[in-house]
């Protein structure tokens, strides 16, 4: 099941370049039945990694393009009045599928934004009062702008914290960019995947039997300890007008577990809480207004709480 998965990030790099620690981190939440939010300049290959994953993995993917007038129908789906019949019948929305891009979730109004709460949290959606299940599994990627920020709804608190992992997609290096123009110069087409070389290497059953033995990953009380002081420090930090909640802890908990297994052990290390510590916790802490003029950003903070929590032996 590891070599399998492990697997994936050489597919997906057939179709996309340089971006490898995003898609261990996609792997990470779908191992932990968790969410994503991806942030990166437009032109990153964004839709072409999850594209790429879901055909890897052999999951179905719907792509939703969030603007100002989009509804919470049009996300959910809808009842539909059938004139043959005199009756209602619902007509299921894009959110009903494995892997569902949400592109640009802060162009949406809030109560669009919001119609995904459920979905994130309890896999289903309720239309006229009757709860829908959604498939399984199940993953809300969606993305946003860093730097256009015009005409945008930022998210809620309530909901980033619903994100298991935020993870920052940056412009590629020199040599990876070079590699990029070097396949489209060579009739590489983002559109057709198969012709690109990528394979299915895993599917929903292997992802069912990896999430099964991720439970089994032991994490030692002075490792859960750990996670708590760095959570609890982001509670008390100067520079931070809201810390970490327990639902952060939990999540801390859940990546740097699925990250020991993918590493090859059966238990969680402090290294591994470090390791995820900045994807899991960068959007659940807001600094406070006088610590963004000073310069001081999310990630300074938590590599200051890093530096400072006790590591235990």
């Amino acid at each position: 099941m590891r070599s399998a998965l492990a697997q994936v990030r050489t597919e997906v790099a057939k179709a996309v370049v340089g971006q490898d620690a995003a898609v261990t981190g996609l792997v990470i939440a779908l191992l932990c039945r968790g969410h994503v939010l991806l942030e990166g300049v437009p032109g990153v290959a964004k839709t072409l990694l999850t594209r790429t994953l879901g055909a890897s993995l052999d999951l179905e993917m719907k792509r939703v393009q969030f603007t100002p007038d989009l509804m919470p129908g049009d996300v959910t789906g809808s009842l539909v009045y059938d004139a043959r019949t005199a009756e209602f019948s619902f007509r299921e929305g894009p959110v009903f599928t494995n892997l569902m891009l949400a592109d640009e979730i802060n162009r949406t109004p809030p109560k669009t934004q919001a119609s995904l709460l459920e979905a994130m949290e309890e896999r289903q959606v309720s239309v006229d009062g009757e709860p829908r299940p959604l498939p399984t599994p199940f993953m809300v990627i969606a993305t946003q702008n860093p730097v256009e920020y015009e005409g945008t709804y930022p998210l809620p608190e309530a909901q980033l914290d619903r994100f298991l992992l935020k993870l920052l997609l940056p412009l590629p290096e020199r040599t990876d960019e070079i590699e990029v123009l070097n396949r489209h110069a060579h009739a590489f087409d983002p559109r057709d995947l198969a012709g690109a070389g990528v394979a299915r290497v895993a599917g929903a059953a292997d992802l069912d039997a990896a999430r099964a033995d991720v439970a089994q990953v032991e994490v030692g009380p002075q490792v859960l300890a750990y996670i708590v002081d760095i959570c609890r420090a982001t509670r008390t930090s100067p520079s931070l007008s809201l810390g970490v909640s327990p639902r952060g802890a939990t999540a801390l908990l859940a990546t740097s577990r699925a990250w020991a297994w993918m590493s090859g052990r059966r238990y969680v290390t402090p290294d591994d809480v470090k390791a995820l510590a900045h994807p899991t916790l960068r959007h659940r802490v807001q600094l406070r207004a006088e610590a963004e003029l000073e310069g001081i950003t999310a990630e300074s903070v938590l590599d200051g709480i890093l530096g400072s929590v006790p590591v235990p032996r």
